[in-house]
């Protein structure tokens, strides 16, 4: 299977500049391609994956793959897609997303110089930086005119909107974006550009400028924005955006969100962002079908997505948290997972003394100190009733005092009232 048959079963691709012309193109042998990624956070999110991915399956079929960080554009702020003006990064600040963000862009391709296709991570502040603003208007500018800027979707919109408006430096965007394309046709012999469906005006006008600044044929494709089957937008959470970042969404809750996907974007959701093959989804799919209750395609979506992002021991004990935040024993978790565990859940601080003194730390304190009951009174119901437990252990002893026997990795205590209610201590 060549990469345009990939990625159409996949149901990857939304336009193309001339499909027929690249698909002959591609049977001639491998392509450089690049897709850009502003900095405009200090980390990506899910909905940077389709490009991204797409990089990584063209380098299995062969291509060669560039990943742009765009230092210049990140600068300027892309109006594809936005309502109104983005608010300018001061240079501290993108310089700080760039460095973040060049590290998830090399995780996720292979740059082995032993590769006879290595991919390259590339930053267009590089390039764009040293070029004055006359220069850039007479090479860049005399080449693409106002009216075909005007109806581009990303600006006609702005336009008809008399509050918001577009301002001239958004206006330029698809001008540095278009630049970026011809700077890479020329240095890397770059002939294919890829990005989400909102880039097409921004794509089609780097395949003008290298048309006519240097005489060559180069081609755009888009992938589909991806969008949840009730019409909300994949990738947001209750608690805002998914980041690959651990330290912005944790593993635990990166693993959670592929696991509650809808039943009707799990199989659509394997096609898009893991590379199981054909077969297996399909073996996936069947599986679902006949019984949706036991979530086989959304365990593997989860594990696969998690697998690749953050590892395979991460998965592990994202994997692991899930369970004992479902019940299950704390026998061999690792630290790293108790971290987990700790990060999703209410917790309290606990001075290390507090459990060296003689009397210890009472269990109906520690449960009314983590609020999870809001009285002595109900702490006491719970411990009678059977619905008070340490480390996942139930406990009745109403006198039962917490101790250093019950600390895990010296740090953590997992409390539990029922069978949802949990509280961490973390000891200081």
């Amino acid at each position: 299977m060549n990469i345009l048959e990939e990625l159409t079963w996949r149901g990857l691709i939304n336009d193309c500049t001339a499909m027929d012309e690249l698909a002959k193109r591609l049977e001639n042998g491998p392509i450089t391609l690049y897709s850009g990624f502003d900095p405009t956070a200090d980390s990506l999110h899910l909905g940077n994956l389709v490009p991204l991915l797409a990089l990584r399956r063209f380098q299995l079929c062969g291509h060669r793959p560039i990943a742009l960080a765009g230092g210049a554009t990140g600068s300027i702020g892309d109006p594809s897609g936005k309502k109104s003006e983005r608010q300018l990064l001061t240079k501290e600040v993108l310089d700080h997303n760039i460095a973040k963000v060049k590290v998830q862009l090399a995780r996720l391709l292979d740059f082995s110089k032993d590769l006879p296709n290595p991919a390259t991570l590339v930053d267009n502040a590089s390039w764009v930086g040293p070029i004055s603003f006359l220069d850039f208007l007479r090479d860049v500018g005399k080449h693409i005119t106002v009216n075909s800027m005007v109806s581009k979707e990303s600006v006609k919109a702005r336009m008809g909107d008399e509050k918001s408006g577009i301002s001239f430096t958004e206006f330029s965007y698809m001008l540095l974006q278009g630049y970026d394309f011809f700077h890479l046709n020329q240095a890397e012999n770059c002939e294919l550009q890829i990005g989400g469906s909102d880039q097409w005006g921004n794509i089609t006008v780097g395949t003008e400028l290298t048309r006519k600044k240097a005489g060559n044929t180069v081609y755009g494709l888009t992938l589909p924005l991806i969008t949840n089957s009730d019409g909300s937008k994949f990738g947001k959470s209750e608690k805002g955006a998914i980041y690959l970042d651990p330290e912005k969404t944790s593993v635990y809750r990166f693993y959670q969100y592929f696991v509650n996907v809808d039943d009707r974007d799990v199989i659509r959701f394997l096609k898009f962002f893991t590379f199981l093959t054909e077969e297996q989804i399909k073996e996936l799919e069947e599986k679902h079908a006949a019984n949706p209750g036991a979530r086989e395609a959304h365990h593997a979506l989860a594990r696969e997505m998690t697998n690749l992002i953050h590892g395979e021991q991460a998965t592990e004990d994202a994997i692991t948290a899930s369970k004992i935040l479902f019940g299950g024993g704390l026998d061999g978790i690792t630290e790293n997972a108790l971290k987990n565990v700790a990060g999703e859940i209410p917790n309290a601080s606990l001075a290390q003394d507090k459990l060296r003194s003689e009397d210890g730390y009472l269990l109906l304190d520690a449960i009314v100190d983590t609020g999870l009951t809001n009285s002595r009174g109900e702490a006491k119901k719970a411990v009678k009733e059977g619905g008070a437990y340490v480390n996942n252990q139930r406990v009745q002893d109403m006198g039962y005092r917490l101790s250093a026997t019950d600390v895990h990795y010296d740090k953590y205590i997992l409390l539990r009232r029922g069978k949802k209610n949990y509280a961490a201590l973390v000891l200081a």
